[in-house]
C-alpha cells in the first residue's frame, strides 16, 4: 500500500489502485478500496467430515459438564446456538447477554467470538454443538470465488484475523475481477520486478511477510492470497473491511 501513487488500469485484468506498505525493508501489498459484512459455512473433505463428526459424537457420551461459553464457528446463528444450549429466552436472551461482543446486528455474528451461554444444561445437550461444529468445519468448499472466500474466512477465524465476506468480495472484484491468475505488469511494483498477483493483488514481499500457516506458499493460490492480504490489512488498517478509499 504505497504512500501516494498513480496506477494504470490493466487492459485485461482490470486491476486498479494498489496499496503498499511503507518503510525501510517493509513488505508491500496492493490492495483494494472497499467495505464489509458477513461470513458463511466452512469445511474440508468427506472422509474428514466422518472422522470429525464421529469424534465429536463420542464426546456426547463422556461429557460431564456443559460449557458456560461458546466459541462461534462459521455458519452459526444466535437462534441455533440458543436452541442447542437450551438458553432460556431463546436467541433474544442470548443476544441481550452478549450485545457487547455481537454488536448492533444480531443476525451477524463473527466467527471466533465467545458467547456467554449463561445457563447450565445437560451434558448431552452441551456436547451437541461440538457435533454440529465438526460437521460444519468438515464440509467441502466450492472451487470458486465464493468457496475461496469462505475457506479464507474460516482460516482467518482460527488465527484471529478480522474481515468479512463482503469486505473481501468487494475488494477482490475491484482488484482482480475475481481472476486468481491476475497480474499487474504496468505499475511501479511491476517496474521494480515485484508485480502484484492474485485475487487481492499481493506482491511477493508482502505475501511472504504475512503468509498464514496452513495455507499454500503459492501467492497465486486463491485462499493463501486472500488470507495473506487480509492479514496484512489487519496489521496495517485494522481489517480488510477498512480499506475503503484512496490513500
Amino acid at each position: 500500500m504505497p504512500a501516494k501513487g498513480k496506477h494504470r488500469r490493466p487492459k485485461q485484468n482490470r486491476i486498479t489502485r494498489k496499496l503498499a506498505l511503507a518503510g525501510t525493508g517493509g513488505a508491500a501489498l496492493t490492495l483494494p478500496l472497499i467495505s464489509a459484512t458477513t461470513a458463511g459455512a466452512a469445511g474440508t473433505s468427506a472422509p474428514a467430515a466422518v472422522t470429525a463428526v464421529t469424534a465429536a459424537t463420542a464426546a456426547v457420551n463422556v461429557a460431564t459438564a456443559p460449557p458456560t461459553t461458546y466459541s462461534v464457528v462459521v455458519g452459526d446463528t444466535l437462534s441455533e446456538i440458543a436452541a442447542d444450549h437450551s438458553v432460556s429466552g431463546g436467541w433474544k436472551q442470548l443476544y441481550d447477554a452478549n450485545r457487547a461482543v455481537v454488536g448492533d446486528n444480531p443476525s451477524v455474528i463473527r466467527p471466533g467470538i465467545k458467547l456467554n451461554i449463561g445457563t447450565q444444561v445437560k451434558a448431552a445437550t452441551a456436547a451437541k454443538p461440538a457435533v454440529k461444529a465438526a460437521a460444519k468445519s468438515a464440509a467441502s468448499y466450492a472451487n470458486n470465488l465464493d468457496g475461496w472466500i469462505r475457506e479464507s474466512l474460516d482460516v482467518m477465524a482460527k488465527h484471529g484475523i478480522p474481515g468479512t465476506y463482503n469486505g473481501i468480495h468487494r475488494n477482490v472484484m475491484r482488484e482482480s475481477s475475481g481472476n486468481p491468475r491476475a497480474i499487474n505488469l504496468w505499475d511501479i511494483n511491476a517496474r521494480n520486478g515485484i508485480p502484484s498477483k492474485g485475487l487481492l493483488q499481493v506482491i511477493d514481499p508482502t505475501f511472504k511477510a504475512y503468509h498464514v500457516p496452513g495455507t499454500s506458499t503459492d501467492s497465486y493460490d486463491p485462499v493463501a492470497n486472500i488470507t495473506a492480504a487480509c492479514n496484512y490489512a489487519a496489521a496495517r488498517y485494522g481489517s480488510i473491511d477498512n480499506v475503503n478509499g484512496a490513500y
